[in-house]
């Protein structure tokens, strides 16, 4: 199942308007998320556990460095990309 980008979000929450950067970020989500599926099914295939594996691919993604700090490092976004609520 390939699930639709999010609506891309700045730190202020005002929705990305550039379409160019629009293009690149659901490019990058669409091959992010078929590699990830592919792993995914690999390590299944294998014979892992699937919650290691999930669990596995969090880890992953939280342990991204952030290379241009500011204020976002400081926040956590919520579900899915939404920013954070108060």
């Amino acid at each position: 199942m390939n699930a639709k980008p999010p609506i891309w979000r700045q730190d202020d929450g005002a929705p990305v308007s550039c379409l160019e950067k629009i293009k690149v970020l659901n490019e990058n989500y669409v091959e992010l998320q078929q590699m990830a599926q592919d792993a995914f099914e690999d390590a299944l295939l294998i014979g892992c556990s699937e919650a290691q594996v999930r669990g596995v691919l969090h880890q992953l993604i939280d342990a991204l460095h952030n290379p241009y700090p500011g204020p976002q490092e400081n926040e956590s976004a919520g579900e899915a990309g939404e920013p954070k609520k108060d």
